[in-house]
């Protein structure tokens, strides 16, 4: 027997059911052992009909009737009534019409589903079927009560999967140990063996615990040990030493108009450490809005000045430049270091100036988007470059201004998104990772409140009063769907009722995704100089524009939206003296969500982060594309402490030096996920 054995060789795998395994990516014993199963049907916990409870329901009950319509052309509807000795209830399966003729073939069954209300009745929905003398009968051991739920195959039946899965069985003794055994040995896991076989045929709870425990560690270490070599690769390259200079930190800041909180203290002192190592630093500056990762940068960039090194700092927008060259301007020139704007924009004799004093080293600081990439721009000694929302460029934009120097500049990325420590620690882990985790002291924190529908009336008056008093205000609509188009009709809809009619005494303003970067622009220009009174926009709102006069921002169906998300809309608000307003308008009638009522009572961005990976996972706190580079199969990302013993695992493992290329699959998964890194 081999794990490279064709499936259609094993016993009940015709020729149709290996075709239609084989475009799912199931050719051998080998991938099979490796579908593994998405959930469980634990018949052993069937209850009684009248003690049914909304959620996952097993039952024994008997079919009193079945039956099978057309509801529209390619949607079939199965219903049974499904009776047991304490009452009745109702079983939909959606294009199953197999089960009429199965549940007509034995006197009593095991139902395994979703129970809850639809159209004013309950009822189980799509529930997996046994029948109950099979289940009491097969293997006759108690792993028949807990049956493994597989990922849908097209054209092969649940059945099939699960009666070939049987037959692989004697296969999963050969599967070979992929982690070294002292380390199996120290988390005391189970091997890769027992695990895989303890997952395909369980007998209890817990072999799928620990089954799930061994292959989860598995994927977490793999990753993390990818990027504890990167950072290790990152310690031998060459770097441009900074000396630390006491008195140009210590003029820095004495001279600033506000105090530094004990974060940025912190990360401020783990950068300079940094600039003094022989190697570049790769740092990550992530903090709430408004936490102060520009005066950080600031500090550094003066640092880097005093010892005859340039600094580019890199935004993604032309207006997040701009007004990060005049905050940087207003805190550097006191210590007498010069600071410049490169962008799209600055054109002919200007821009021909410009690049010639960035060359021969008259600018100490350079601040841009994508112009500071371009090859005609040269650098007299580039030290330390700064990217700010690191997530808006590729790994080719970072390198490309990376490779404007001699030696590789020290590297701060810095981002507004506060992310969880375990999902820092797998998207970032080849990074040294600085937190900002206070906000100012005369920081007010912005007042949330949710609202229904039926009180929107009342809300715009609320906000127009607020309009009254001087302020400005943003109006976001949800996205329908991926649809850009669908986006753009929905908030121009929004933008012509409110310009038309609610607010037709205000300057309206409109921005989304379909218009052009320099459309874009200029509606942001215009908000922020205090031209337009009122900006409806998707949630394409500029991560990181400052408009301190912007005080109320209505978010229409927050409930459609991510914690995170709706915390990072939220801190487009408060930016300046003034108190500020977040409302959230409910899509519907029902009471708020847990997620709203998170935001309602908290501030705390990493906190809610927290809560959202909880919630909907890493995917709506990272974005879409990141989150796919993760790559986890069984992992969950919120589970720390087993992140935390993959970490702690992957750096001994480097640190030892031992050969990685012995354990062959090991190294094949690190160098996929080196492959895959997001900063390098």
């Amino acid at each position: 027997m081999k794990l490279t054995t064709s499936l259609e060789k094993i016993k009940g795998v015709g020729p149709k059911t290996a075709a239609a395994l084989s475009a799912a990516g199931l050719v051998t014993v080998e991938d099979a052992l490796n579908f593994l199963p998405r959930a469980y049907d634990d018949y052993s916990t069937a209850v009684k009909i009248a003690d049914l409870q909304p959620g996952k329901v097993t039952v024994r009950a008997r079919c009193e009737s079945v039956s099978t319509r057309i509801v529209r052309r390619g949607l079939r509807l199965t219903t049974a009534t499904l009776a047991d000795d304490s009452g009745k209830v109702k079983a939909i399966w959606f294009n199953q019409p197999y089960r009429e003729t199965q549940l007509k073939n034995a006197d009593e069954f095991l139902f395994s589903g979703e129970f809850g209300m639809s159209r004013n009745q309950y009822q189980i929905a799509n529930p997996s079927v046994e029948q109950a003398r099979e289940v009491a009968a097969a293997d006759n051991s108690p792993s028949s009560a807990i049956v493994p739920v597989y990922r849908a195959v097209k054209n092969v039946r649940p059945k099939s999967v699960l009666d070939m899965m049987k037959q692989l069985r004697p296969f999963m003794d050969f599967l070979p140990e992929t982690l070294p055994p002292e380390l199996v040995s120290r988390q005391k896991l189970s091997s890769r063996a027992e695990a895989v076989r303890m997952l395909h045929a369980p007998s209890s709870r817990d072999d799928i615990t620990r089954g799930r425990e061994r292959l989860a560690f598995e994927e977490l270490f793999e990753m993390l040990l990818a990027a504890a070599y990167n950072k290790y690769e990152q310690t031998k390259l060459k770097g441009w030493q900074i000396p630390f200079d006491q008195p140009t930190v210590k003029k820095f800041v004495e001279q600033l108009p506000f105090q530094l909180t004990g974060a940025q203290k912190r990360a401020a002192w783990q950068i300079l450490q940094d600039f003094e190592q022989p190697h570049p630093m790769n740092r990550l500056l992530q903090g709430d809005v408004g936490s102060g990762k520009t005066a950080v940068a600031a500090l550094a960039a003066a640092q880097a000045a005093q010892a005859g090194f340039q600094t580019a700092f890199m935004a993604p927008t032309e207006i997040l430049a701009t007004q990060h060259a005049e905050t940087l301007s207003q805190l550097l020139a006191p210590l007498g270091v010069t600071v410049a704007l490169l962008t799209g924009s600055v054109k002919g004799q200007a821009r021909r100036q410009l690049l010639d004093q960035l060359a021969a080293g008259k600018i100490d600081v350079v601040v841009g988007t994508h112009a500071l990439i371009q090859e005609k721009v040269a650098y007299h000694k580039l030290g330390f470059a700064v990217i700010d929302e690191q997530h808006r460029f590729g790994v080719k934009q970072r390198q490309a201004l990376l490779d404007k120097s001699d030696r590789l500049p020290h590297l701060l990325s810095m981002t507004a998104t506060p992310i969880p420590r375990s999902l820092a620690l797998t998207l970032y882990g080849e990074l040294e990772i600085s937190v900002l985790n206070e906000l100012p002291a005369n920081r007010k924190p912005i007042v949330t409140k949710i609202w229904s529908p039926t009180s929107l009336p009342k809300l715009y008056e609320t906000i127009d009063a607020e309009l009254n008093t001087g302020r400005q205000a943003y109006i976001i609509c949800p996205l329908i769907d991926d649809n850009p188009d669908n986006d753009k009709a929905s908030v121009e809809a929004e933008f012509n009722h409110l310009a038309k009619s609610v607010f037709r005494h205000r300057q309206v303003g409109l921005l989304h995704g379909k218009l052009s970067p320099e459309e874009k622009d200029s509606v942001m220009r215009r908000f922020a100089a205090g031209e337009i009174n009122i900006l409806v926009s998707t949630t394409v709102v500029e991560v990181g524009v400052n408009v301190p006069n912007a005080t109320v921002m209505l978010i229409k169906n927050a409930d459609q939206f991510g914690l995170s998300q709706l915390h990072q809309l939220r801190g487009r608000v408060g930016r300046g003296n003034h108190q500020s307003y977040c409302h959230l308008l409910m899509t519907g009638h029902d009471k708020p969500s847990q997620r709203l009522r998170e935001i309602e009572q908290s501030q705390d961005g990493f906190y809610l982060a927290e809560v959202d990976l909880k919630l909907r996972g890493p995917g709506e706190i990272y974005g879409r594309a990141q989150h796919g580079a993760l790559n986890l199969q069984i992992a969950t990302l919120a589970d720390t402490k087993l992140i935390a013993r993959a970490q702690e695992e992957a750096t001994a493992f480097v640190q030892s030096g031992t050969d990685l290329l012995q354990y062959t699959h090991l190294a094949r998964a690190v160098a996929g996920y080196q492959r895959l890194t997001t900063l390098n």
